[in-house]
């Protein structure tokens, strides 16, 4: 099992950046595929990102192509996800997750994070 905690979500000006991070516990967080999702009030939950257990592959959603970049580091245990150029439409709670099915693109996760505030004022 593994618990996840985000963290530096925030308060943000249109065309700002912030980056997120997930810290992992446990000794084995190098067997997850991990992702981010987020969620705004009244929509559906979207994958934003995922990333390879060794990281050397990654997912995006069409929203964040080109402005987020999601990243690990496995010393550390933790994932991240930069976030530039953000628009208002990218508030919403983020929230990291870890999964040991390989797939990066579905949304079958086996571990959540509670989530970080995402705020971004136009």
């Amino acid at each position: 099992q593994v618990q996840l905690v985000e963290s530096g979500g925030g308060l943000v000006q249109a065309g700002g950046s912030l980056r997120l991070s997930c810290a992992a516990s446990g000794r084995t967080f190098s067997s997850y595929v991990m992702g981010w999702f987020r969620q705004a009030p009244g929509k559906e939950r979207e994958l934003v990102a995922a990333i390879s257990r060794l990281g050397g592959m990654t997912y995006y959603g069409d929203s964040v192509k080109g402005r987020f970049t999601i990243s690990r580091d496995n010393a550390k245990n933790t994932v991240y996800l930069q976030m530039n150029s953000l628009k208002p439409e990218d508030t919403a709670v983020y929230s990291c997750a870890a999964k040991y099915k390989l797939a990066l693109a579905d949304y079958e996760y086996d571990y959540w994070g509670q989530g970080t505030q995402v705020t971004v004022s136009s």
